[in-house]
């Protein structure tokens, strides 16, 4: 070894399995708001649950939760970045 350190997080089966559902229900979710007619809310509603099932593959799946903080406030600004560039060019198209 040429002196780093590795932290092994194992998740068992079970978490795996419990997340796998979770996102299988929201997918049940998004589907079934999908067929009521909400409105904009109906929008909203299947990005929020976008938004959750993203956050659980990034935490469980792609092993997000266990990375250093750094790495964390990393993704953040990524995201937040993404967020500031799609609001920007939305108000833009609504406003044409």
């Amino acid at each position: 070894m040429n002196g780093k350190t590795t932290d092994n997080h194992s998740i068992g089966y079970g978490t795996y399995i419990m997340v796998w559902l979770g996102l299988v229900a929201l997918t049940a979710m998004t589907v079934t708001v999908s067929g009521f007619n909400l409105g904009a809310l109906t929008f909203v509603m299947a990005l929020l649950i976008a938004i959750s099932k993203s956050m659980l593959v990034g935490s469980y799946f792609m092993h997000l939760k266990f990375e250093k903080t750094v790495f964390r406030v990393f993704i953040s600004v990524c995201i937040v970045t993404f967020i500031v560039i799609i609001v920007l060019t939305f108000s833009d198209l609504s406003f044409r």
